[in-house]
């Protein structure tokens, strides 16, 4: 057994039930804890060619949602977050994989700022480097307590099956004039939702948390990811470029079948599904006006209401789900406050 193995065996006392009586750790420091763990990653191994280009990826910041959820998850029953930090940061590598391969899929130039893997380097080792991500978070994951690596990597697996599936459905409907509401809240459930949902429910799962209470948890992760992709596709219209990190507009640009444009296309009037139309077939556009007319369509529609509409609900259903967890409520309030920030952010 190796000390991380060592170091995450559950005490007698801990197997009875959560530990109720011990202080929780708030987000930030659990935001702490992730930052410092990837950025003392060593990579040992050669070529370095190779392992660069992922610790470049690793170092670009971002939110660290999922292993924050995953930490935070445990904590409501367990007072050593930092047990299973090898575990969590195993979904962040692994997120930044999937983050890494659809730049170079999109073409993208710049990832949070700075130059994409694809720009830096080039295609094939973004490919390779990629791949490799995706072999180290399996890794990482293998560390977390060893009765509890059947359930956890069955878990994993299943949900990057998933992620792969809802890339798949993305890349499908940019074909396509004709996706459904349904379609496209399974598509971002896919892609987006379950890693939420798996970062969620592994958390449970490794502070022994019951299978009733762990399932809960994974609705909660999906609900708050429904709500998460839809605010992400309301922020890219209505967002302030200023706090958003990036240009808005650029789903409306680029023809993105997201919850604003399809509804628009079920909802307009026939002058205004003739209007939409032309901006969404037209080759040449200034960047500028085709923004301003959709958005003006959007407006006129009420698209931007029922997003905000549809973003309340998946919150407020994610809600219950966590007021269903047994556990005193004091246990679930750093989670449910980092929850609400979640959805009150403007990036």
């Amino acid at each position: 057994m190796n000390k991380a193995q060592e170091s995450t065996q559950p005490t007698p006392a801990a197997m009875n039930g959560a530990e109720t009586n011990l202080p929780l750790v708030e987000s930030s420091q659990i935001l702490k804890l992730v930052n410092d763990y990837l950025d003392n990653l060593p990579y040992d191994r050669k070529p370095m060619s190779l392992y660069e280009p992922i610790r470049y990826v690793l170092s670009l910041g971002g939110k660290r949602i999922r292993p924050v959820l995953m930490l935070l998850a445990y904590n409501m029953f367990r007072s050593n977050p930092e047990s299973i930090l090898s575990s969590a940061c195993a979904l962040e590598t692994y997120h930044n994989y999937t983050l890494l391969h659809d730049d170079l899929m999109d073409n993208a130039d710049l990832r949070r700022g700075k130059p994409t893997v694809h720009r830096r380097w080039d295609a094939n080792t973004a490919i390779l480097s990629g791949d490799s991500m995706l072999v180290l978070a399996y890794e990482r994951i293998a560390q977390c307590r060893q009765d509890k690596l059947p359930e956890v990597l069955a878990l994993f697996t299943e949900t990057a099956l998933q992620i792969g599936e809802g890339q798949q459905y993305d890349m499908d409907f940019e074909q396509r004039t004709d996706v459904s509401e349904e379609e496209y809240i399974e598509m971002i459930r896919l892609k987006t939702s379950v890693l939420l949902a798996c970062a969620t429910k592994m958390g449970a799962l490794l502070a022994d948390a019951s299978p009733e209470d762990a399932d809960r948890l994974y609705r909660f992760g999906e609900q708050m990811g429904l709500a998460f992709q839809l605010q992400d596709d309301y922020l890219d219209v209505y967002g302030d470029t200023r706090v958003f990190g990036k240009a808005i507009g650029g789903d409306i640009t680029s023809n993105k079948k997201t919850y604003m444009l399809i509804n628009a296309m079920n909802l307009a009037n026939e002058s205004q599904r003739k209007e939409l139309m032309d901006w969404i077939t037209a080759t040449e556009f200034d960047r500028e006006e085709k923004i301003k007319a959709v958005t003006r369509l959007y407006n006129e529609i009420g698209i931007d209401k029922l997003a905000q509409e549809r973003i309340a609900y998946y919150f407020d259903e994610s809600r219950k789900h966590l007021d269903a967890v047994s556990l005193p409520e004091d246990r679930k309030q750093q989670l449910r406050r980092y929850a609400a920030e979640m959805m009150h952010r403007q990036y």
